[in-house]
């Protein structure tokens, strides 16, 4: 019953979560790369390509089961998740480069998951060819993230008024959808959670602060501004883990419960590391505020 519900509402969850991304952006989002190259750059060579190796390094370095260790590898794979333009408001980021980060992230998503997937998958599972995401189930990964998202950006062009009176409602759909399906995964998989918890707990954990602290990092050290680099920071750092567990779960793509365990726990961790990390950089930004005076004014 439990396997059931989760599999007949994950792509539900997964239109609610996409559609309202799709609410939020416009075609404008996607010719903003050109305004902040520099910055898009780097974050995406963090997320396409730093995040898979470093997590593939971390699931080696813990030792996780071979189905964690995918899991983890496809939390890794995942774009931003719409909460990082919430993160990145509350703390000072530029709110407009999270969007064009996350409208790019989730358009490249459909080609650079399936490969990490599939190399994941032959690398720690025995049966790693038969379970990968062949031409066929990439095609359903494509239908899942991107028409939702195609269908959230055509109702903001065409019914912009519509699109604003469903903005605030979607999203906070989009919250309680996550939380239940998290909820939904931890139930199915409650025999195992306490020793999934302590197996994939500290490495998720661990990958998601050395996510944050190179998503700033990169770019500070490209030259790229402190409000753009804060943005970077929580796009690279909160996944989109709903993608992550769907795919996991869903019977028609990997139809693997322990999969999907590290994107429902990474789910969870990410939140209260998001806020501490946030914390962490406006509490730096007030003491160099005290000690030299004025911070100075970077661009936007």
């Amino acid at each position: 019953m439990g396997s059931a519900l989760i599999s007949a509402s994950l792509p539900v969850a997964l239109f609610v979560v996409m559609l309202g991304l799709g609410l939020s952006l416009t075609v404008e989002d996607f010719r903003r790369v050109g305004r902040h190259s520099r910055a898009v750059a780097v974050a995406l060579v963090c997320q396409l390509v730093v995040l898979p190796v470093i997590c593939f390094g971390l699931v080696l370095a813990f030792r996780l089961p071979p189905a964690l260790a995918v899991g983890m590898m496809l939390v890794a794979a995942s774009p931003g998740g719409p909460t990082a333009n919430l993160y990145s408001h509350l703390f000072g980021g530029h709110v407009a480069l999270n969007v064009t980060l996350t409208a790019v992230n989730t358009a490249l998503v459909v080609v650079t998951l399936p490969i990490v997937v599939n190399l994941s998958a032959a690398y720690f599972l025995a049966d790693g060819a038969a379970l990968g995401l062949q031409s066929g189930k990439v095609l359903q990964v494509f239908l899942m993230v991107l028409v939702p998202v195609a269908v959230g950006m055509l109702v903001r062009a065409r019914a912009p008024e519509v699109a604003r009176r469903l903005d605030r409602p979607v999203r906070v759909l989009s919250v309680v959808v996550l939380v239940a399906v998290v909820s939904l995964v931890v139930y199915a998989e409650r025999g195992n959670v306490a020793g999934y918890f302590v197996s994939v707990g500290v490495a998720a954990l661990t990958f998601n602060a050395v996510s944050l602290l190179i998503g700033y990092g990169a770019p500070r050290l490209a030259g790229v501004d402190h409000r753009a680099a804060i943005a970077a920071g929580f796009e690279i750092g909160v996944h989109n883990t709903t993608i992550a567990v769907t795919v996991a779960l869903s019977p028609a793509l990997l139809n693997n419960a322990e999969m999907a365990v590290p994107g429902a726990v990474y789910g969870i961790i990410m939140h209260f590391a998001a806020v501490g990390f946030g914390v962490l950089l406006t509490r730096r930004r007030v003491a160099r505020s005290v000690a030299g005076g004025p911070a100075p004014v970077e661009p936007g």
